[in-house]
């Protein structure tokens, strides 16, 4: 009884917490920027090829229009400077606001301009707006982020944002798709995309209104201090740190050049000179992570051990002297500080966060490809059926596991339900596993629960009942684990330096399962479905022994459960 008494106070606080949250003012923004940010990139990375389609593109051009895709898979190589530069005249706006406001409405701006070209005779412009559109699609996602994570608090929590943010990005997947299909058969796509970008006009005008981050006082003085700390005794030395400035941006430096050159050159080239894009993702890829991530991290922490060994540091106080010296304290704190600071905070424990973050959303990053060769061509269903259990019915319980999720960081806290997460995930590969041998059990288990007669009721069968049972407990489970995901990455990386060291690790979120695809798809044309269900199922339990490991580690460290985003320590 004792137990009970202490108990029930707890629960109940966390469910007016959840209660608080849902009221705040910043929740419906976040709910507002999610719809901002999943709307261009469902537009120019899927619904455009439909209008391209309609006028007569032909595939091999398309091909190159998804190539601005790069601009979301490497938008952290400039997010060091969405971190430390304004936008001319637009400071006063707040530190991430002046970045979102501008990208929604050049987003808007271009959207309506696209509506007012023909794809076929304009194609040269047309590409050219689609891809200053990705960058700044991309763009807004790395500053919404980072955002989201500084505006966080104790009623307003990391946890609820991140999950609210999620529920507005799929509702403009859902926008973006089903209905501007809808609307372009009905009123043509130049309407459409018209409507879409008014849409992102007024988005941004409503952002002028929104909060900006109202930094901490201990936010503030590391803001104020950090330049001038760089240069304190006992901090690493002005030529050491030139050196492995000078090393990091020479890395980044490539990268950035090698994507776009890469652009470039397929844009510029005849179908049979274009390079090949899988193969660049595939091989260049690795290595651009190699030089941004895993090289950079290990410069920054031999930084971080030199200091606290008192080695190649200042003996006293060398002040900036001149302009080089200033640039310097700027490059080394836009580049090198991110990452000395997550790895002088996590300490060995970086490696595990990495670890987790590569492989938590391993199963659905490589499946999701050969999702449509599944349903299509291994099952026999046709393409209105996919789109009602996908789109429709699948959208929908997604919406309601990204809710559900929600509700359980609040009352079970994060790593539980992150932990419950990456175990549901991995365990409805198995709903496609009997699908892939004739779905006896689903089929009992949908009889059992009384899902066959229910969809009898709106003209299915109870083969569509089998799907439809399949794709919803799938979504449900990736709907929890993406908001338990989410809020863990938003949890881990600290405010101000937000936006660098969350577009690192969503940036990874993905890399296994785009390395991982053709390996799968060889291992399904040799061995079929089933084993590759039973394989994904298996990767997705290593995925669960990291969260347990993890979730030691936290609750050694002695860090509340759902305790906000850290204050970035002086370094």
């Amino acid at each position: 009884m004792a137990n009970a008494a202490v108990e029930t106070p707890s629960r109940m606080s966390r469910w007016l917490t959840l209660a608080a949250s849902l009221r705040h003012p910043k929740t419906g923004y976040v709910l507002l920027f999610g719809f901002a940010s999943g709307l261009p990139y469902a537009l120019l990375l899927g619904t455009l090829y439909a209008w391209l389609t309609d006028a007569q593109v032909d595939v091999e051009t398309m091909g190159v229009f998804s190539l601005i895709g790069l601009a979301y898979a490497f938008k952290f190589l400039w997010s060091p400077a969405l971190d430390r530069v304004d936008v001319p005249l637009l400071r006063r706006l707040g530190k991430r606001k002046q970045w979102i406001v501008t990208a929604q409405l050049l987003l808007g701006g271009i959207l309506v301009l696209l509506s007012a070209l023909d794809p076929l005779s304009s194609l040269g412009v047309f590409s050219l707006l689609a891809g200053i559109g990705a960058f700044a699609s991309a763009t807004q996602d790395v500053v919404i982020d980072a955002w989201r994570v500084d505006v966080a608090d104790e009623v307003a929590t990391i946890d609820i944002l991140s999950t609210v943010f999620q529920m507005g990005y799929r509702v403009a997947a859902l926008v973006g798709g089903a209905l501007a299909l809808f609307m372009a058969e009905r009123m043509g796509w130049p309407t459409v995309f018209a409507s879409m970008g008014a849409i992102l006009l007024f988005v941004g005008f409503l952002g002028l209104f929104a909060p900006d981050a109202e930094r901490s006082a201990a936010a503030l003085e590391s803001e104020r201090a950090n330049l001038g700390t760089l240069r304190a005794a006992g901090q690493i030395a002005p030529r050491i740190r030139a050196y492995a400035l000078g090393a990091v941006a020479l890395l980044w430096g490539w990268a950035l050049v090698t994507v776009l050159d890469f652009m470039i050159r397929s844009l510029a080239a005849t179908p049979e000179t274009r390079p090949d894009s899988t193969e660049f993702v595939s091989q260049i890829g690795p290595l651009i992570v190699i030089a941004t991530v895993v090289i950079p991290g290990l410069i920054a922490g031999w930084l971080e051990a030199m200091r606290k060994q008192g080695r190649f540091v200042l003996a006293e106080a060398a002040p900036a002297s001149g302009a080089f010296d200033v640039a310097l304290d700027h490059g080394y704190r836009a580049l090198i500080l991110p990452l000395a600071e997550i790895i002088g905070r996590l300490k060995w424990a970086a490696v595990l966060v990495i670890a987790l973050v590569l492989s938590y959303r391993i199963t659905d990053a490589i499946w999701g490809s050969f999702a449509y060769p599944f349903y299509l061509g291994e099952l026999q269903y046709t393409k209105d059926e996919v789109a009602i259990a996908s789109k429709f019915f699948g959208v929908g319980a997604l919406i309601v596991g990204l809710a559900l999720g929600g509700t359980l960081l609040t009352v079970i806290g994060r790593m539980t339900t992150l932990t419950l997460g990456a175990v549901i995930a991995a365990l409805t590969n198995l709903l496609y596993a009997d699908l892939a041998v004739g779905g006896a059990r689903m089929q009992l288990a949908s009889d059992l629960i009384g899902f066959t007669w229910l969809v009898e009721q709106f003209g299915a069968d109870e083969r569509m009942g089998r799907l439809m049972l399949a794709i919803g407990a799938e979504n449900i489970a990736v709907g929890i684990a993406g908001a338990a995901f989410v809020a863990y990455l938003s949890s881990v990386v600290a405010k101000g330096y937000s936006a660098v060291q969350y577009a690192l690790l969503s940036s990874l979120t993905m890399l296994v399962g785009t390395l991982g695809r053709p390996a799968l798809g060889q291992m399904i044309e040799e061995r079929g479905y089933y084993d590759v269900f039973l394989l994904t199922t298996a990767i997705g339990a290593f995925a669960v022994v990291l969260c347990v490991v993890e979730w030691v580690r936290q609750v050694r460290s002695g860090r509340p459960e759902n305790a906000p985003p850290p204050e970035p320590e002086l370094v």
